[in-house]
């Protein structure tokens, strides 16, 4: 076996070119499938950790998936807002031990504006149990202060003191800018991976203060309020977009769920992050499925390439045949050499395109957080990728049986015959 599999090498050497052409073939169509794969369950991973620990998220009454994403991934708007008398009365039910208040509408060059309490450090929890933690400075204290997530520091260069402008809207583009009230950066957050990273946190009065002066979303001309005036006001929230709460006890989540739901004072509804997250599974899971058949028919393609290569080489190795027969090769040591050739590509392959997934994640990370809020880190192979491996390199052995089939019924006679 070692000897077959040695003059496999060499044979597949002295055509590295060919070869090469075929395994770089099978190398990209590795990398996409098991890039689709990584992507896939990534995903699904920074979605999950985001919400460790949340027991039930409340907002106005609205689809799940869409309470979901707009409160805890900052993607879309809420159709309405939560009253701040609601949000005291279900915040103090005996049930719930704690809860962070949301405030989103506002942006700053295209990052979304939280406006939160202390709660929000102290509570919010990710990636299983951990908590927030500050890479430099310290949290907002002051009205006019604001603690910046990494990505949205990294991506804009801000720097612990530097002064920044929020803007009306969730647009990468506004008209409408709060420059009459600048906020100073108190501090910057370690990584998460999560939306975390890419918010830009203020407080309740905050939020408040810089629209004073507006009404129906617009300022109102000759109303502008300064800095000093708004420290001066009552700035207690009217109304939020969503809070989180946390239970005292898991089992008492459907029973406080229901109450919230049938809240009398205000349409609310109060969502389980989990079966929210498989509701969205559900509705993503037909182009994750298509993404991978996409990736497999690129694989299929790429194990044809490889066939066709070892087919129109059987012309020109006819003589070699010939002569491995004449030294004593039987037919089923040809048949072994073609088919120990086509699963050394498969290998080398799948093992070529594994390494250059991990090499494209350790390049895209940056981007992949900036761009999607995906934290890409490399981890060992899952089951599932192993599996995938395994079935190319079956898949080539399968796909080199063809052109050894061939090879294996080409005669000694034919061999040596010179055809005119």
């Amino acid at each position: 076996m070692t000897a077959l599999i040695h003059l496999a090498a060499r044979s597949l050497w002295n055509r590295r070119f060919t070869a090469g052409l075929a395994l770089l073939s099978i190398t990209i169509s590795v990398a996409l499938l098991i890039g689709v794969e990584k992507v896939r369950t990534e995903a699904r991973s920074s979605f999950t950790q985001t919400v460790a620990g949340t027991d039930l998220i409340v907002g106005a009454r609205s689809g799940s998936v869409q309470l979901l994403l707009y409160s805890v991934f900052r993607i879309g708007d809420a159709t309405s807002n939560v009253s701040w008398e609601s949000y005291q009365r279900i915040s103090s039910h005996p049930m719930v031990a704690w809860a962070i208040p949301l405030s989103l509408g506002d942006s700053h060059r295209g990052y979304r504006v939280v406006g939160t309490t202390d709660s929000y450090f102290e509570r919010l929890r990710y990636g299983g149990d951990r908590s927030l933690e500050l890479a430099e400075g310290a949290w907002f204290d002051d009205l006019f202060e604001a603690t910046l997530g990494a990505e949205v520091a990294r991506s804009l260069g801000y720097r612990i003191g530097d002064e920044i402008t929020l803007a009306h809207g969730t647009g990468s583009q506004s008209f409408l800018d709060h420059d009459n009230m600048p906020f100073t950066i108190s501090g910057i957050l370690a990584p998460t991976g999560t939306p975390v990273d890419q918010s830009i946190h203020v407080s309740l009065e905050a939020i408040e203060a810089i629209h004073l002066g507006w009404q129906s979303g617009v300022p109102i001309p000759g109303q502008e309020v300064s800095p000093e005036d708004a420290r001066a006001q009552d700035l207690q929230p009217r109304a939020i977009t969503a809070f989180l709460l946390g239970l005292q006890s898991r089992a008492a989540v459907f029973q406080v769920q229901r109450a919230i739901n049938a809240y009398p004072d205000e349409a609310l509804s109060a969502i389980l992050p989990g079966v929210a997250l498989q509701q969205l599974w559900s509705l993503v899971g037909i182009a994750e499925n298509a993404l991978l058949v996409v990736a497999a028919f690129v694989v299929l393609a790429g194990l044809a390439g490889m066939v066709t290569m070892l087919l129109a080489s059987l012309s020109e190795r006819r003589r070699e045949m010939a002569i491995l027969r004449s030294v004593g090769a039987r037919p089923v040591h040809v048949f072994g050499l073609l088919t120990a050739e086509s699963t050394l590509l498969g290998i080398t392959g799948a093992i070529a395109g594994f390494a250059l997934v991990y090499i494209a994640m350790a390049l895209g990370a940056p981007l992949a957080q900036a761009s999607f809020g995906i934290h890409l880190a490399p981890s060992a192979p899952s089951p599932r990728e192993l599996t995938l491996l395994g079935m190319v390199i079956a898949g080539s052995a399968f796909a080199g049986a063809i052109p050894a089939w061939r090879a294996y019924r080409l005669s000694l006679a034919d061999g040596l015959s010179i055809r005119t």
